[in-house]
């Protein structure tokens, strides 16, 4: 037996029913990192790179809050870009599971949506669950066998016993280590669809840095196969979100930051609430031609719909941007948006860190 769905979730409708938002010069979607904390170390974590924030300084090094500083902060962040759409990340963001618990329902009172991405280390709240507009994806990287060792101390054990009884979003990033059994990717979305905590069950694939080697990146046939199995799997289990749109966008994703337009239409701060995270939330130097980023994969899929003859959605969006843009050059108190201003720089490459997965 399913739990009821309580909170409706923000979707493509959403978020193009924001011309106006954009016309006005204003992003619709925002992402927060809210700590530098996180109780993990999970090899190839793109949040806690040396070039995360441009290889001036990392996460870990940053100046992060609390309390009524962390709440009043994260809600000015909000006020001033007026999203429609707002993730909280970290770090873990439940180490600041109080103050979120009075920031979601600022949010809610504020018709805006908001998305809470966590580990599921911690117990979520169980009053998060009737917040307007509110909802918690719990980022599981494969079986116990690849997550558990990936992503401890957050196991399936921990997982299951902190999400019993809420209501949740799957999100499922997938590496080079689980493509190596047939059958893999069935059992996993076999095992989360049946789950009645589950709503929906999203999918990424791991986006490397420029330059990485790691165990988990990707290899060549590797985005073929994900994109003829999964389209399959999702209309046999109804809670997985992947259709053909979607894996045409895998195997053909967005060919710099620029082009990108989960980039254009998103803002990412980190933890001190004023550093940007550029050119998109993997910060750093990322490799587009890799990119899995789901959110990234899912706009640039909308992008290609026809909405009246040759006119496609992606047109609307681009000449939004310049008509916003102008808009904000106009005005001297507007937010800046360098994504919309010019060509998106990368920072300079640097020598990548693998973090420790714990393997002896």
């Amino acid at each position: 037996m399913s739990l009821p769905q309580r909170n409706p979730g923000f979707d493509p409708r959403q978020l193009f029913a924001s011309w106006g938002r954009i016309l006005a010069g204003k992003v619709p979607m925002l992402s927060i990192e809210i700590t530098r904390e996180c109780p993990l170390s999970c090899p190839g974590c793109y949040a806690y790179g040396d070039s995360h924030l441009g290889g001036g300084v990392t996460l870990r090094q940053l100046a992060d809050f609390r309390g009524d500083d962390l709440v009043n902060g994260v809600v000015g962040l909000v006020r001033k870009h007026k999203p429609l759409h707002v993730s909280l990340v970290g770090g873990e963001p439940l180490v600041r599971h109080r103050e979120l618990s009075r920031i979601l329902p600022i949010l809610g009172e504020m018709n805006i949506f908001s998305l809470v991405v966590t580990s599921g280390i911690i117990p979520i709240p169980q009053e998060w669950m009737s917040i307007p507009r509110s909802r918690v994806a719990i980022s599981i990287d494969g079986l116990p066998e690849h997550h558990d060792v990936r992503r401890k101390p957050a196991t399936y054990e921990k997982i299951l016993s902190n999400q019993a009884g809420r209501e949740v979003n799957i999100h499922w990033t997938i590496t080079r280590q689980m493509l190596q059994r047939p059958g893999y990717l069935e059992e996993y979305v076999n095992f989360w669809n049946a789950r009645p905590e589950v709503n929906r069950i999203w999918v990424s694939v791991y986006t490397p840095q420029i330059g990485e080697e790691s165990e988990e990146r990707l290899q060549a046939g590797d985005r073929t196969r994900i994109a003829e199995e999964l389209p399959a799997l999702a209309k046999q289990y109804k809670k997985l979100l992947f259709n053909q749109g979607l894996a045409d966008a895998l195997l053909n994703p967005p060919k710099n930051p620029d082009d990108c337009r989960f980039a254009k239409l998103s803002a990412n701060y980190s933890a001190d609430l004023v550093s940007r995270v550029e050119p998109c939330v993997f910060g750093g130097n990322p490799d587009c031609s890799q990119c899995g980023c789901a959110i990234s994969s899912g706009l640039h899929w909308i992008r290609t719909i026809k909405v009246a003859g040759p006119v496609k959605i992606d047109h609307f969006i681009t000449s939004s941007i310049k008509i916003g843009n102008m808009a904000n050059a106009l005005r001297a108190t507007s937010v800046k948006l360098p994504r919309w201003s010019g060509k998106l720089t990368p920072p300079v490459p640097r020598d990548l860190v693998q973090i420790d997965s714990g393997k002896s």
